[in-house]
């Protein structure tokens, strides 16, 4: 199997547009054409990580976290990052990242979390917000149902947990082929009134080009009539965190001690407690103190995330517990989530878990 196949399967779950503007997410060594046949898939790349898939003949390694996060400016072993480019050019071994674009997909690394924990009813805390685009095109009545086909195929129409919505107008379009036009109905050089179908839907901007690709392949008109309208609208799918609800009120330390031991976290840090029973929980994956403040807007107990600086933790007392669960702990399930979703896709194919805890971060 190529590279390219695996990429894009998995770029289809989590569109690389949708990654941080810091990050550096998608093939950062090696080439789509590539042909591979074992994967080995890490939370990070570290030195034992890298020497398990040239053990184990892997040709690609998955990881959540990017190895090279900035620019390089040479290649002669002088740290981790470059010693272990280096052993992967070296090596053969292709090095693909999946980051900020799996943390903000609501199946992603925080809907995981989400199902460790046990909550349910859950949604993006943070929804992502100038993502979402109104396409609007004109066609003649008798091609309207292949045409809106082709649009809601491409993956046009999702609101929620509904797909395929459009809305559909009849009116009566006009137009004049001009001198070197061949049109799908009329004359050239007299006014043409048809009957035509105002149709309307949304897509996400990472869909735009293959919807409007669809549409356009399957339209009779030279020339289409097409409009693209920015939407204010959030995108309830996708964006930071997620908050959802125990299945019954919890006492807080029966609650920390729960999640101390899901985690398998060596320790947790956290703010005073609050004094009534949790059910609200908002939780983000990695590094999550953005979003202290959504967090207790939507009402949450408690907020679990990792990365919490000192004065964090003055906030919200008595009103919000703040949680930090660690930085690995609250990422790890991303290694099973792409295993999972990985050995799914493509059941016959030798996909391997690393062995390796790479959590750089110990305690006495």
């Amino acid at each position: 199997m190529q590279l390219k196949h695996i990429s894009q399967y998995l770029e289809s779950l989590a569109p690389l547009s949708l990654q941080e503007s810091y990050d550096n997410s998608g093939l950062l060594i090696g080439s789509y054409d590539k042909e591979i046949n074992k994967v080995l898939i890490s939370l990070d790349i570290t030195h034992e990580v890298m020497d398990e898939a040239i053990e184990n003949g892997c040709e690609l390694i998955i990881a959540h976290h990017p190895l090279i996060f900035k620019g390089l400016k040479r290649l002669n072993g002088g740290n981790m990052v470059e010693d272990l480019v280096i052993k992967a050019i070296k090596n053969d071994i292709a090095l693909y990242a999946i980051h900020t674009n799996l943390d903000n997909v609501a199946e992603g690394v925080n809907g995981r979390l989400a199902q460790k924990i046990g909550l349910s009813h859950c949604k993006v805390l943070s929804p992502t917000k100038h993502i979402l685009k109104k396409l609007v095109v004109f066609c003649p009545q008798s091609h309207a149902p292949q045409i809106r086909e082709a649009i809601l195929e491409a993956g046009g129409g999702h609101i929620g947990n509904y797909s395929h919505c459009s809305f559909n107008t009849d009116g009566t379009g006009s137009f004049k082929a001009l001198d070197g036009a061949t049109p799908f109905v009329g004359e050239p050089e007299k006014i043409h009134f048809e009957d035509e179908v105002r149709l309307e839907t949304i897509v996400p901007n990472y869909l735009l080009y293959k919807v409007v690709a669809a549409m356009l392949k399957s339209h009779p008109y030279e020339e289409v009539a097409y409009d693209i309208y920015p939407l204010e609208n959030s995108y309830d799918t996708i964006g930071a965190g997620m908050i959802g609800e125990l299945s019954k009120p919890e006492e807080i330390e029966s609650f920390l001690l729960h999640l101390k031991q899901n985690l398998a976290a060596a320790s947790i840090r956290h703010s005073p407690l609050v004094a009534h029973p949790i059910r609200k929980v908002a939780i983000c994956g990695g590094s999550g103190s953005f979003l202290m403040n959504e967090a207790f807007n939507q009402g949450a107990d408690i907020f679990i995330t990792g990365d919490l600086k000192y004065h964090d933790f003055f906030h919200y007392q008595g009103k919000m517990t703040l949680v930090d669960a660690g930085h690995y702990e609250t990422e790890q399930f991303a290694k099973d989530l792409l295993f999972d979703v990985l050995s799914k896709k493509f059941p016959t194919f030798a996909i391997q878990k690393s062995k390796f805890n790479t959590n750089p971060i110990s305690f006495l």
